[in-house]
């Protein structure tokens, strides 16, 4: 198998795109399994100016490495091989969220606001460090066997940023693909990012939060925290109740099947707002009646023997006697010596 700089063994093809292949790799000097993709020049470009074209996807590269975020991917360096730069990145085992929607089609709007809140996040990590992504879509997502979120395709040059609104909407896009309902809270969150009205209409960071509030269905917590009515949030509206659980359960490392937590039939539990939980609340309400009849009951046999008591004679109020303090229950004489009927 080819060695590419000395240190990286090629094993097998990950994805091939217009601006180079994919490899999944082995670092020999640690025996770590990493992603490495090469620069592929473009048909019919002049061959005098392929090598700007490699440096300026060098320079992209490696401004990406100083982005630091658990959604972007993490890129590891830069090497070169016959004049040619090849990224360096952490390998994440997954399928893309391409790759998903046609092998499984749109996901739960709950599991969707999850993906477009996680990716929100990483292209917001990006822009900040200086590397703004050229243009995010399905095929620069991934989705981890282990839950995990991460945007990829980092690289391009200061010229290809079309700035915080298009980067917005393309979010938007993505979400409109990727979403199997727009007709709930996540359907306003996705027509405020496609709106092409005066920028600022919708901002990054609210987006975010409404991405989030409703991949978490918009619950109150017990703590009594913003729920459907709080937050804070700036698009979308309403009583937020949803589906599936916003995360997954880990899938075995190189699972052929494609990622399937967002279909599954166990994505209603995460959230703590079950059915199941939901249908058991009533059943406090006859407890609480039960326990107020019980106090009544109680003060009921304290008046009625204070009453009783306040006469000559023998009696548990009697000197030396014992006042009772609970209602007669079975086997015990009743006031006319008969044994008394057990209350409930």
């Amino acid at each position: 198998m080819t060695v590419i700089a000395g240190r990286y063994r090629l094993l097998d093809v990950l994805a091939e795109g217009a601006t180079g292949t994919v490899w999944r790799a082995l670092d020999e000097t640690n025996g770590h399994e990493v992603a490495l993709k090469d620069s592929r020049v473009p048909p019919g470009l002049p061959p005098d100016e392929a090598p700007l074209l490699h440096a300026r996807r060098e320079r992209g590269a490696r401004a990406a490495a100083r982005i630091s975020h658990p959604s972007v991917v993490r890129v590891l360096g830069v090497v070169t091989e016959d004049g040619r730069p090849w990224t360096v990145t952490e390998l994440v085992r997954g399928l893309t969220l391409a790759e998903t929607l046609e092998a499984g089609g749109p996901l739960p709007s709950r599991e969707a606001a999850r993906v477009g809140a996680e990716v929100l996040a990483g292209l917001r990590a990006a822009r900040e460090a200086g590397a703004p992504h050229p243009g995010v879509g399905a095929e620069h997502v991934l989705l981890g066997n282990d839950g995990r979120v991460v945007v990829t395709g980092f690289g391009g040059a200061p010229q290809d940023d079309a700035g915080p609104a298009a980067e917005l909407r393309s979010l938007g896009a993505l979400l409109e693909a990727a979403a199997d309902d727009r007709s709930g809270p996540l359907g306003a969150v996705i027509d405020a990012l496609l709106d092409e009205g005066p920028e600022g209409a919708v901002t990054a960071d609210g987006a975010e939060r409404e991405l989030r509030r409703v991949a978490g269905g918009g619950a109150r917590t017990p703590a009594g925290g913003a729920g459907a009515d709080g937050g804070g949030s700036r698009t979308g509206g309403g009583s937020r109740t949803g589906g599936g659980a916003s995360r997954t359960g880990p899938v075995p490392a190189g699972a052929p099947a494609p990622y399937r937590g967002a279909h599954g039939d166990d994505t209603h539990a995460a959230h703590g707002t079950s059915p199941s939980r939901r249908q058991k609340a009533p059943r406090r309400v006859p407890v609480l009646v039960a326990g107020v009849v019980g106090a009544l009951l109680i003060a009921g046999a304290l008046v009625y023997h204070a009453v009783r008591d306040d006469g000559p004679g023998a009696g548990p109020g009697a000197p030396g006697g014992v006042p009772s303090t609970v209602p007669a229950g079975s086997g015990a004489a009743g006031a006319d010596g008969a044994p008394a009927t057990p209350r409930s």
